[in-house]
């Protein structure tokens, strides 16, 4: 029993410290896993697009977003490429309702989340895109 819980102990620590020496030298923000985590609701949850965190995190998040581990640390984004200004798509939305109620344009939209289509085709409830108003994000 005893054994058990050092070596819980051991691997807690190993995780949590390989987390935090993995991150971006020029990361504006961070993010630690906790038990429950999906991709959506970290960037829900932090105003960071879905986007820009699997990008940041290419290196630690696979594209199903299957491979968290508690503990570890992730980069919300880059200094001067960080978008904070975000909106969780619901149903039924459109990427031309989504810029008009952001005060952006369809444009800038597309620019800042390159993942999406230019038919708007590919976005989903839950998805978070940058709004903002001008282009941050460098595709």
């Amino acid at each position: 029993m005893f054994s058990r819980s050092i070596i819980t102990a051991v691997v807690f620590v190993i995780v949590a410290v390989s987390g935090v020496n993995a991150q971006e030298p020029n990361c504006a923000r961070n993010y630690t896993i906790v038990p429950g985590d999906v991709c959506d609701e970290i960037s829900a949850k932090t105003n960071t697009s879905t986007y820009q965190l699997a990008t940041v995190n290419k290196d630690k998040i696979d594209p199903l977003c299957d491979n968290l581990f508690v503990g570890e640390a992730l980069c919300l984004g880059i200094t001067g490429q960080d978008c904070e200004v975000t909106y969780v798509v619901q149903a039924g939305d459109s990427c031309p309702g989504i810029a008009s109620t952001a005060g952006t344009t369809l444009d800038i939209l597309l620019a800042n989340n390159p993942n999406v289509n230019t038919g708007c085709t590919n976005i989903y409830p839950g998805e978070v895109l940058c709004t903002a108003d001008d282009v941050i994000v460098q595709a």
